[in-house]
Parts: structure tokens; C-alpha cells; sequence
């Protein structure tokens, strides 16, 4: 494991260069477990061009960049409001603040949530990360609704 700490702030910018997204708020998330991403369309086709099991979805609402990828699990994870949901995960990079990490994500339909991307514990701890609540509040939306 690498002994370099790294700090974030409780939101920071992402850029997810596969997918099409660009310098994305973030909401980093110590108390959800896995990393989710705001996808619609998402499910499971058979390709007609080699009949090849396939994960379909747009990310981000973008509908120019609808996405295939080949290998996904499912998996099913506790949702915000407590229930137990089925989600497809997949490994893909994301860069942060500069530094390009590999991330296992989770798409779902984030369209009532405040952040389309949410950085999970797993990642932290995964990649010897930090979170301090004091850096880029200017940054965090829930934070500016309930003052």
C-alpha cells in the first residue's frame, strides 16, 4: 500500500475522460461504501454485432456519449433511502485533483440527488485518502441548502 496521504475536501472535481465528463463536482461521500455515477438508460443487451453480453448506458444525462462496456458486475448495495437495489459496477479512471486513479463505480439514477458523481469509502481507503470537511465548502451545494 502506498504511505502517501493524500487530502481531499468534502467535494472536488472530477473528470471521468472515458465517459465524456469533465471537470464534475463531486461529492465525496465517507459514509456510502461504493462510488455512484448519474447514468440513465441502463441495461443489459446482447450486441448484434458479436453477441456479446454488454452493459449499455448514457452517462450524465449525455446523450452524444452512450457508453458499452463488457465486463460489469452486479451487485446490490444499500441505497441513500436504506433499501437494498441492484446496481451494475464497472472499473474505469478518474482523475483527481491532477491524479489519475482506478475506480470500481456504480450507475444509478441520481437525477433527485444533488451531485452526479459520488466518491465512496471504499475508494478512500483504497487509495490512502483523506477527507477534510474544512476544504471546498464554497464547493458543497447540500451545504449552501440547509443554511
Amino acid at each position: 500500500m502506498n504511505s502517501h496521504v493524500e487530502i481531499f475536501g468534502i467535494c472536488e472535481h472530477v473528470s471521468i475522460h472515458a465517459l465524456g465528463i469533465d471537470n464534475v463536482i463531486a461529492k465525496i461521500d465517507t459514509g456510502a461504501y461504493s462510488g455512484a455515477l448519474h447514468c440513465s438508460k441502463i441495461k443489459v443487451v446482447i450486441r448484434k454485432s458479436d453477441g456479446k453480453r454488454v452493459l449499455r448506458f448514457t452517462p450524465s444525462d449525455n446523450h452524444a456519449h452512450t457508453t458499452e462496456v463488457t465486463k460489469f458486475v452486479r451487485s446490490y448495495v444499500r441505497s441513500s433511502t436504506g433499501h437494498r437495489v441492484k446496481r451494475y459496477l464497472f472499473d474505469t479512471e478518474v482523475v483527481i485533483k491532477g491524479v489519475t486513479y482506478c475506480i470500481r463505480i456504480g450507475l444509478s439514477n441520481r437525477s433527485d440527488m444533488n451531485y452526479e458523481i459520488l466518491i465512496g469509502r471504499r475508494f478512500l481507503s483504497d487509495n490512502n485518502i483523506l477527507v477534510d470537511a474544512r476544504i471546498n465548502q464554497e464547493l458543497d451545494i447540500d451545504r449552501e441548502k440547509k443554511s
